[in-house]
């Protein structure tokens, strides 16, 4: 409540309590996660800028802060599914790169970097054994999750460093939903997933400086409410955050961004990812959602 003064008749103050909006009332969808342990996480190769195979890893400190974001899931009443690593494939860990799941559909991935390719078919094989039935391994480069988001409405679709930009018209024809392609021009966020999330239906966060000129006009039109990063949001995977609709899971250095979130009515809970940052994941990276 704000408390306004006017001046009345005869110069005498006339005080009024005006009500001051109020954030919105956000409602937390249940949602059922796929992730991966970093049982053999390392920095064996450099795919991206965060990457640098000199800089000593702590694989056990990566296990303990995957396993904290994923009791924070779990505490938070979401249900969150394992697939089991694989020796060779360190990165296997980052399970929102390997599959895009909408109403029950899936679109695997095709990796760019070498490196990461056999990870794509340990994942096909889980969603058939798990009962998936439409299961469409793509033909062009497509970097799942990592470059799609999901709004409820349409499929946000980055491009400019990784996820071929013919790999959109290819998600729309397999998950049946509109796509809006956004293009990336920052290097340090090569992927969709590090430069914005969906915070709700029609609400995003992210970083303007991350795109084209032409997308930032775009994401204006689109979302023209959305909650706007710093760059010390972005520098930190700060945007490389999970929402359920009112709980925000992102990095403990946020806390610009986790300041911005709350204003909108959402609550942020706080994770340390230093470790997996070094390879450059945050939580999303580890967390591909299951839209059944």
């Amino acid at each position: 409540m704000t408390s306004v003064s006017l001046v009345g008749p005869g110069d005498e103050p006339i005080v009024l309590d005006v009500a001051t909006p109020a954030a919105p009332v956000r409602v937390p969808t249940t949602r059922r996660y796929l992730m991966c342990p970093p049982e053999h996480f390392t920095v064996a190769y450099s795919i991206n800028p965060w990457m640098d195979p000199t800089r000593p890893i702590s694989t056990a400190l990566a296990v303990e802060q995957w396993t904290a974001l994923k009791e924070t899931y779990e505490r938070l009443g979401h249900r969150v599914e394992t697939i089991e690593p694989v020796p060779g494939l360190p990165d296997m860990v980052f399970a929102a790169n390997s599959g895009t799941v909408v109403d029950g559909r899936v679109l695997g991935s095709r990796f760019r970097a070498p490196q990461r390719a056999a990870e794509a078919d340990h994942f096909r094989r889980w969603f058939l054994a798990n009962g998936y039935r439409s299961v469409v391994m793509p033909e062009r480069t497509n970097e799942a999750e990592g470059d799609f988001a999901w709004t409820g409405r349409y499929l946000l679709a980055g491009t400019g460093f990784r996820t071929d930009p013919l790999a959109h018209s290819e998600a729309q024809e397999v998950l049946g939903v509109p796509v809006v392609s956004l293009r990336l021009t920052d290097p340090r966020y090569y992927h969709l997933d590090v430069a914005l999330f969906v915070l709700a239906d029609d609400l995003v966060a992210y970083y303007p400086d991350a795109f084209s000129p032409g997308t930032r006009q775009v994401l204006r039109r689109l979302f023209p409410d959305a909650v706007i990063a710093t760059e010390a949001d972005a520098a930190c995977l700060g945007l490389n955050a999970v929402s359920d609709g009112r709980n925000v899971v992102l990095p403990v250095e946020a806390t610009h961004l986790a300041d911005q979130v709350a204003r909108r009515g959402f609550e942020p809970h706080f994770v340390d990812i230093s470790e997996l940052r070094k390879s450059g994941g945050g939580p999303k990276c580890c967390t591909m959602e299951l839209r059944d």
